[in-house]
């Protein structure tokens, strides 16, 4: 394998992990197997610590195709608490209002379900890392202050209602880059006349990757391990080959 002229790893992001953990074990791994003291590693796409799922790592030369790699069609399966909303949308901060749910019904959960589906506009949450006056929303939100984001236009392609309970959703959703599933679950919320926040997120697929087709953290830093390696003709390296 040829990490310095590029490599793609498909990982499956643990739980509780943040994107950086996963790509600075990779990288970390990388630098001992090859010798070296710095390589770009980058990811496609970036998970809350909250969520589970596909990554996909590029190595080397390859880091210059994070963008198009960005581009593809994202697929999660969300699990979606009806009734309460927290600041962030999902399950990093408390609850902070309820709402009642006796009036919603399986049929009125997919009436507003088919409501999001095509070219919306979604409002990112405080709790992000889009930038505002050059600084990430994420540093104002968690020191109190309030965030003003403009909403974006993003296109969700299929929404799907796996289980369902007045009190609880799970949602199957194939959406193109830049969706939050956390807006979108509070979005949902509202939709229904209550409120909503995320309680569990898994990226299924991301392009024609499923998570199916994924190391875990482990197995990829054995395969790199273990990895016949080359290098490209212009480069020079220590390493034994």
């Amino acid at each position: 394998m040829d990490f310095i002229s590029g490599e793609t790893l498909y990982v499956d992001k643990p739980l509780g992990w943040t994107s950086f953990d996963v790509v600075k074990r990779i990288r970390g791994a990388l630098l001992r197997r090859l010798q070296l003291k710095k390589l770009k590693v980058g990811h496609a796409g970036t998970l809350d610590p909250l969520a589970s799922g596909v990554m996909v790592i590029v190595t080397g030369r390859s880091t210059r195709l994070i963008e198009s790699l960005q581009a593809s069609v994202k697929e999660y399966v969300a699990t979606i608490a009806l009734g309460a909303t927290t600041p962030s949308f999902d399950l990093e901060t408390e609850i902070d209002a309820t709402y009642p749910t006796d009036h919603i019904t399986e049929s009125a959960v997919k009436e507003a379900l088919a409501g999001f589906v095509g070219r919306i506009e979604q409002v990112p949450p405080a709790f992000s890392a889009c930038k505002v006056d050059g600084k990430r929303a994420y540093h104002i939100a968690r020191k109190g202050a309030e965030v003003e984001l403009k909403p974006k236009v993003l296109v969700i392609d299929e929404i799907e209602l796996l289980q369902f309970a007045p009190t609880s959703i799970t949602v199957r959703i194939v959406c193109s880059k830049g969706t939050y599933i956390r807006a979108l679950a509070r979005d949902i919320g509202r939709a229904l006349g209550s409120g909503g926040h995320l309680t569990a997120l898994r990226r299924t697929r991301a392009g024609e990757v499923r998570v199916d087709d994924c190391l875990s953290v482990e197995q990829a830093i054995e395969l790199i391990r273990l990895a016949e390696i080359s290098f490209p003709d212009d480069f020079q390296s220590n390493i034994k080959k």
